[in-house]
């Protein structure tokens, strides 16, 4: 869910409406599997609505949901409490993660890196609260490979990003992770149309592991 909806909750109420559209045209079964592999102690940045909560496995023992728009954080509110694992929902950013160093098992992504304003300090945020083994699980809508759409999607990022909450379409967030330091286990991309009349943009879904002892 994009964090800019914190500066414009606008923004934030117009995704409440569309999100359960774009999980039934098949996002619901990308954040399905992006949280297959969460396990121990979890930090969701961006949570939304709360639309990765049903599918948590039973090895999570506790999440700590971060959305800062406060219709969304309503809603993640309901929605944690029939959610199969523990889970707390509180106002956050992901450039500001309330955990200790090195105390998290997975950090979770899903769709919020195109949106945050400083994709770097996420993820030294990121390094920092998880422990060594520990992984980023993200879901994110990345810049394309075709070079005439990627050129298309530099054009477009300036207005989209006012109109979108801070959406930012042309990021390559998989490099992104990779610079920062945590070593990208697997990464699938793949073309998904969100709503109807939209076209299928790239996606990519994977997992990155913070290395250490």
């Amino acid at each position: 869910m994009p964090e800019a909806s914190q500066r414009n909750s606008s923004f934030g109420q117009h995704f409440a409406r569309v999100g359960p559209r774009m999980d039934a045209r098949g996002a619901a079964d990308h954040r399905r599997r992006l949280v297959e592999a969460a396990h121990g102690t979890v930090v969701e940045i961006g949570a939304g609505y709360g639309a990765t909560f049903p599918f948590y496995p039973s090895a999570v023992t506790s999440v700590l949901a971060l959305e800062p728009d406060p219709t969304l954080r309503a809603l993640a509110l309901a929605e944690a409490i029939r959610a199969p694992v523990p889970i707390t929902v509180q106002d956050g950013t992901a450039e500001s993660l309330p955990a200790a160093d090195g105390s998290v098992d997975v950090v979770v992504s899903s769709l919020v890196l195109c949106s945050v304003a400083d994709q770097s300090a996420v993820l030294t945020e990121t390094l920092r609260v998880l422990r060594p083994g520990g992984l980023l699980l993200f879901y994110e809508h990345v810049r394309s490979a075709h070079p005439v759409l990627a050129a298309a999607e530099d054009l477009l990022t300036s207005l989209w990003s006012r109109l979108a909450g801070g959406c930012h379409p042309n990021r390559d967030t998989a490099g992104r992770i990779a610079a920062a330091g945590l070593t990208l286990q697997h990464v699938e991309r793949f073309g998904f149309s969100a709503l109807p009349g939209n076209p299928r943009i790239a996606h990519v879904l994977g997992a990155a592991e913070k290395l250490g002892t």
